[in-house]
Parts: C-alpha cells; structure tokens; sequence
C-alpha cells in the first residue's frame, strides 16, 4: 500500500510538470528518473517482470522528454528552413519518374518517402500565411484546395505501386486462363502429373508474391496527415488498384467491341466469346489475389465494372438527349478514379454503341426473318441462320447484367427516337397532304358504320391502297424497325429474367411479389379512392421500375415511350397500311407469315409488333377502332368470297386473322377482345382451313 501511495506521488509530479520552466522541470524529471531506479533496488521489484517493464518504459519517456525539453527555440527554427520545401512545388514533380522507380525496385521505399510527402506539407506554410494573419474564413477552403493537391500528388507517386501489381496481374491472367488446367473432382493417379503442372504454378506462386510485397509497401506508410486531410494508404492502395482496373477494362472493352460491317459472317459473336474469356480472366485473377493484398476482390470489381458500363450507356444515350450529361454532372464518373474516354470509331461514342448498332445490323429485318418459335434470325436469301438467343446469353456472359440492362437503356432510347421521326414523317405525309386526306375522308365515308358490311369491299379497299401507295415505304421502315428492337427488348428482358431466377431466386420472388401487391393496391384505390396511392413525391414507384427491368420483370410491349397528341384518321392509317403489306405476305406451315420475295424486305413479327407499340402510345380508343376495322375487312371479304362462291377463305383474310391472333398473344389479351369485332367461328375455322 505504501508503494501505491509512492507510485501515486510520483505520477502526480509527473503531471505538474511543465514546459515553460525548462530548467526547473529538466532537473525535476531528473530526480523522477533516480527516484524510479533506487525504488526498484530498494523494493525488490526485479523478480516482477512486468513492473519492471512498466518502470523502464517510463524511465525511457522521461529521458526522451529531458532531450525533448531541451531542445531551443533556434533549433526548431532551423529544422523548419531545412525542412521547408515550399520552393519545391512545381520541382517535384520532375523526381517523379526516379521516385517511382525506386518503388518498383523495393517497395518498401515508400516508408522512406513518407517523409518527404509529410515535407511537401510545409508548402502549404506560404500560401496560408497572409491569410492565417488575417484570420480569413477562407483559412479552411484553401487549405482543402492545398491538401488535396498535395494527396493527389501522393497518389500520383503511389499509382506505380497498382500499375506494377497489375503488369503481374496480367502474367497470372495469361496463365491461369492458357497454361494453367483445371483439376476435375475426379482424377487418376497417374495423370496427377500433368495436372500438377509445377512449372506454371510456381510461376504464380511467385507474381503472387512480388504482388504482396507491392501491397506490404504501401501499407508501411502507415496513415499520414498530408496538410489537413488525412491519407489512408489502405485506401490509396484501394484506389489505386480501382484506378488501374477501370483503365484495363475500360480500354479492353473498347478495343475488344470494334466491329467491321463488312465482315461475312459477322464478327460479333466471335469477339464477344473473346472478350468474354478477357472478362473472366480479369475476373478471376483479381478474385485470386484479393487475399493477397488485404481487399474485396469481388465487390471492387462489379463497383467498377458496373460504373464502366453504366457511364459508357450514359454517353451513348447523351446522342439522343437534348441537354447532355457532362463528366462532371455524371454520378458515374469520379476525380479520383476516371473513366476514359476514347476517340470514336464511328458514329457510336462508346463500345456499347458499337455493340447495339451491330445487333441491329445483322438482325435487320430487311434482310433477315425472324422466327418466334426458335428465338432465332434467318438470312431471308441463303435461309442460313444469323444469330439467336444464345447472343443474349453470350453479352450476359461479357458484361453482366449491367451490360445488357444498358443495351437495354439504349434500345428505348433508339425506340423513342424512332417514334418521333415516325410522328414528323406522318404529319409529313399524311397531314400534310391533301390528297391522302381525301382518300381517308372518302374511305371513312365508305367504311361506316363499322359494324356493317361493305358492299363491293375489294373495290374500296383497293382504290385507297392505290391512292395512298407512295407513303407506305417510309411507314414500313419506321414500324419495323421499332419492331426490330422491341424484339430486342423481349430477348434482353427474358434473358435478364432467366439469369436473375438462377443467380438470385429470392429476389426475383422478393421483387415479384412487390410488384403483384403494388399493382394489387393501385388497382384497389382505383376502386375505392379512399384506399392509399403514392404520392407524387414517393420514389416507390420510379426505384422499383428500375429493379424490375434489370431483373427483366416487365414487359417491354406495355410500355409508353413518348406522349402524344390526337391524330386524325390515326386507326385508318394503320389498317391502311397493314392490309397493303398482305399481299406481300404468306402463309408457311412450318413459318408462319412469311415474305413472299426477298426483294419485297417484310418481316412479319417486328411489323406486328412494330404497330402494337405504335397503338400502345396512342389513346385505347385507336386501338379499339383499329380492331373494329380490320374486323370489317375481314367479315366484308368472307362476304364477298360467299357470295361469289369461292371456297377458299382468301390470303388476306388469312393475313389479317394472323395479325390479330398474334396480337392477342403479344398484348396477353383475352380472345373476346377480337371476337366483338369477327365472329368466333371464323376464328375457330380459320385455323382448321389451313
């Protein structure tokens, strides 16, 4: 107890002492210093180990605070004009590149540099000076300016440490992806040699290595106060390797995604199973050493990854916006860590583009047909196949599903445009125009009531296809070209769905069942307006879309891509149109409606469904009356062939039965939809005729 009391003492006059007395408190911690040595002789405190661990430390920071308390105010003075490296601000960086070097020889030279980063601080003295005499408000903002570009100087130097980890990174790709083999769950002894494969896995063994060596460096820095921000070399090492990733990829994809439009067959397959096999061996190198340099492999590289693809679909969509997404407004895009960009190769911005012109290229439905059944395109010429749904699968296996969620983005974004130029050419060439005017006046005269039959129906409907034959190949491309990506959508969407119910079952059922009980209590408060709706400011409705379209539950026919106004004579255009297109067009067994020449580029389902999205933008009442004419085309025709006693029900009858049959089935509409406008027995015979 008497020695507590003692130790209690001593720790009090530890404490008083004080700065200002310098001499006073030099010979006071002197006599402390004694005063602990004769306690452990005295005491027979030797056989205590830890205590007399605890005495010497304390022994040894009082003589440190004796040379501490020693040292003049000249002294300090000194160190500061030696140490000041404000003159060296824009010096320095021409020692960059030997800095650099030095790393690379021996990354444990980084400890060695803290120094001289913790030095540059002093350059901050001059700038901050006047103003620190001033006490400005500004002290803090320029400090913060001053800082931050000291630290990004400090990442500047430290960037060789990631660039060097990568170029190893590189070599393990290169043999884990074509030296190294797989071993099966299941081997005889005797090929344990082959797959042993020693020499290539001592290789990795050894960039393994050097890798953790790089990352031991940097992590030696410890964190350092450059200025007044504080720099974590964890996180600079996180950073750096982040900054270096983002490059490779970036520039992989970018090289990787270059098509020739020339190419027969076209090179888009091959070059997505290349970059694929890119992808995956980036991706399973850096899973390999994440352990290795202490980070999260995996989360680094979707972030990364995702923030690629996701600002390259930014960029592509930015052609079709009016105010652009500038770098430094995109959420994407990050100081620290940048994107690059590249120089275009052709009229797309970024290799997303390239990608999606492509598709679109070979799946052109002017030179290819589409079968539903199959998923798969046909050359229309050679009946060759072009591609199919495996394409989806293969982008799925390049760029994830932030890959084709963006193809996706960019899709309804060329689908709008589409749209719009559709609306201009109609006003162009309908409205404008007095004759097409009078021939749909004319023919609305002679088609009323819609429930009738017309008399002599052949005669009509042919003197108004005559009539209006010139706009008809404009309409053709603008609606199958809609049709083309709306098809697109469909495969992208099943796609993500397929991949979404396989990798992650439970929040597809999660996000499912969200959207049934949504739909469910809007559909109530339609009801009941009593019942809650979200408000216009809830964000419910708007984030679950999105979580929706990237697990591809939705239905990319339902959507209204751009809001429009009353347009006259709207439905009789369109069923103008269709039953122009019918004589083109047949029946196959095996197809379905088919071109009849190539030379005629019609391709049925991007036509169906290239009209069922140009009606889904339009108020219902189109829709309903567009129905109800083509249900009178088709009741006056079989009149007609009745009358005449023509046994066989006629190919446009056929054509038009097609169209709405298949339109009921994309729109999942019930059958009574088109039954109120053609009798169901003709539906029902219709099928058994053919």
């Amino acid at each position: 107890e008497n020695l507590q009391a003692w130790f209690r003492e001593i720790s009090k006059q530890i404490m008083s002492l004080n700065y200002d007395d310098s001499t006073a408190a030099g010979r006071k911690t002197v006599q402390l210093i004694q005063a602990l040595e004769e306690v452990q002789e005295f005491h027979q405190l030797e056989t205590n180990l830890q205590v007399c661990q605890f005495l010497a430390d304390t022994r040894k920071f009082l003589h440190q605070m004796i040379r501490t308390i020693n040292i003049k105010e000249e002294v300090l003075i000194t160190m500061q004009i030696v140490g000041d490296l404000s003159y060296a601000w824009q010096l320095i960086d021409s020692f960059t590149s030997i800095m650099q070097e030095s790393i690379r020889v021996s990354p444990s030279m980084v400890t060695k540099l803290r120094a001289t980063f913790l030095k540059l601080a002093s350059a901050l003295d001059l700038p901050l000076l006047r103003i620190n005499q001033a006490n400005s408000p500004d002290l803090l903002s320029v400090s913060q300016y001053y800082s931050g570009e000291l630290v990004s100087y400090v990442r500047k130097v430290l960037q060789i440490i990631p660039e060097s980890m990568f170029t190893s990174l590189l070599k393990i790709i290169k043999l884990q992806t074509h030296d190294i083999i797989e071993v099966p769950t299941r081997l005889d002894k005797d090929k344990l040699r082959d797959y042993a494969q020693l020499g290539p896995r001592y290789e990795v063994a050894k960039l393994t290595h050097a890798i953790s060596i790089f990352t031991e460096g940097i992590l030696m820095m410890k964190t350092t106060l450059v200025g007044i921000i504080k720099v974590d070399p964890k996180q600079l090492l996180e950073d750096g390797i982040r900054k270096e990733l983002v490059k490779r990829v970036a520039l992989a994809l970018h090289r990787g995604l270059i098509f020739n439009p020339r190419a027969k067959p076209s090179e888009l397959m091959p070059k997505l199973k290349e970059m694929a096999a890119t992808m995956d061996g980036f991706h399973r190198s850096f899973e390999y050493i994440q352990d290795y340099v202490n980070i999260y492999g995996l989360k680094i590289w979707q972030e990364e990854v995702s923030r690629i693809i996701n600002y390259n679909v930014e960029q592509e969509c930015n052609n079709f916006l009016r105010t652009k997404i500038q770098d430094w407004q995109s959420i994407y895009q990050s100081t620290h860590i940048p994107i690059p960009k590249f120089t275009p190769v052709d009229e797309s911005v970024t290799f997303i583009g390239r990608l999606c012109r492509e598709i679109l290229r070979i799946t052109d439905p002017k030179i290819t047909c589409y079968i539903d059944q199959m998923n798969t395109w046909y050359d229309i010429k050679t009946h060759q196949e072009v591609t199919n749904s495996r394409l989806f699968s293969e982008i799925q296996d390049t760029l994830g599903t932030f890959g084709l969620n963006g193809l996706d983005r960019l899709l309804c974004f060329m689908i709008v445009k589409e749209l719009q130029n559709f609306l201009s050419m109609f006003q162009k060439n309908i409205l404008c125009d007095k004759t097409v005017q009078d021939t749909l006046k004319a023919l609305m005269n002679a088609v009323s009531p819609l429930k009738g039959i017309i008399a002599n129906s052949n005669k009509v409907y042919s003197a108004a296809i005559a009539k209006t034959q010139k706009i008809w190949t404009a309409y053709l491309d603008s609606i199958m070209k809609v049709g083309q990506m709306q098809i697109l959508r469909r495969q992208i969407t099943n796609e993500l769905n397929y991949s979404c119910r396989f990798d992650s079952k439970h929040l597809a059922a999660a996000l499912e069942n969200l959207n049934k009980a949504i739909l469910a209590d809007i559909e109530a408060h339609y009801q009941n307006p009593s019942l809650p709706y979200p408000k216009e400011d809830n964000t419910l409705l708007y984030e679950i879309t999105a979580y929706l379209e990237a697990a591809g539950i939705h239905n990319p026919l339902n959507k209204i891509y751009i809001t429009t106004k009353c347009l006259p004579y709207f439905p009789t255009v369109n069923f103008l149109f269709l039953i122009s297109q019918f004589p083109k067009l047949q029946y196959n067994r095996n197809l379905g409606v088919v071109c009849k020449r190539p030379a005629d580029q019609i391709d049925w389902l991007p036509l169906v469904l290239g009209l069922l999205t140009l009606l889904k933008q339009f108020h219902s009442r189109y829709t309903e009356q567009f129905l109800a004419l083509i249900g009178q085309f088709i009741r006056s025709t079989m009149e007609q062939c009745t009358s005449q006693k023509i046994p066989e029900m006629p190919a446009d009858v056929v054509g038009a039965l097609m169209f709405l049959e298949d339109y009921i089935r994309y729109t999942k509409l019930p059958r009574k939809v088109v039954e109120a406008h053609v009798p169901s027995f003709i539906f029902d015979e219709f099928r058994t005729v053919l």
